[in-house]
């Protein structure tokens, strides 16, 4: 099948990669779109993988405040150098990492960052509610349940918001991300705020404190 310049120029737009790294892609993929993509992110993360010894000390801050300014979050998105970092298309990932966290409350950055009591906890909870005719298929059924609680709490194994299929995780922005601008990129710490969050509220008996407050 013919690549033709337009073609090239579609694949490039929509993954940033290089004019021949996309022509070769098409051609090793017959000109299928889809298969070309793929092809490409093979690539790039083959490459990436080669730069696992590299230092992401550069980066910038993403934030989000949602409308009502109740809740505010923040990420360090990282990456190799001060010209990624200093990027429109890095900025705009760091924002919308941001925003997912607003939206997703996640605790912990990777599953490695998860303590081993709070995991252990986790199990045996999820062993508890299995019911007495399940317990023999424990071994089958837990990692399932322990997957969904990664995917609670865990920000690089969460879905991310933002895609419609709902297949994205946040660890495929970072490594699209990645091979898009040809660095180790990652995320070291985030932080979120919720207006009264972690405040125990009284609930008042609002006619009393009024007839109270009209009898003095």
């Amino acid at each position: 099948m013919a690549i033709t310049a337009e073609d090239v120029k579609r694949l490039r737009e929509k993954t940033g990669a290089g004019m021949m790294d996309c022509k070769g892609a098409l051609t090793e993929a017959n000109g299928n779109f889809e298969s070309a993509i793929e092809v490409l992110r093979k690539k790039g993360l083959k490459d990436i993988g080669k730069r696992t010894g590299k230092v992401a000390a550069e980066g910038t801050i993403g934030f989000y405040v949602h409308p009502g300014d109740q809740i505010v979050a923040l990420v360090e998105l990282n990456c190799e150098t001060d010209f990624v970092a200093r990027g429109d298309s890095f900025k705009a990932a760091a924002r919308d990492i941001a925003m997912h966290i607003a939206a997703m409350k996640p605790t912990y950055v990777a599953i490695e960052d998860v303590p081993a009591a709070l995991l252990q906890k986790e199990k045996e909870i999820a062993l508890e509610q299995l019911p007495e005719n399940q317990r023999a298929k424990a071994d089958r059924i837990l990692p399932g349940k322990i997957d969904k609680f990664y995917e609670d709490v865990v920000l690089l194994r969460q879905p991310f918001v933002k895609d419609e299929s709902g297949k994205k995780t946040i660890k495929d922005i970072i490594e699209e991300l990645g091979i898009k601008c040809g660095e180790k990129v990652g995320i070291r710490r985030f932080q979120r705020f919720q207006v009264g969050e972690g405040i125990e509220k009284l609930q008042g008996d609002l006619a009393a404190d009024v007839a109270a407050m009209t009898a003095k």
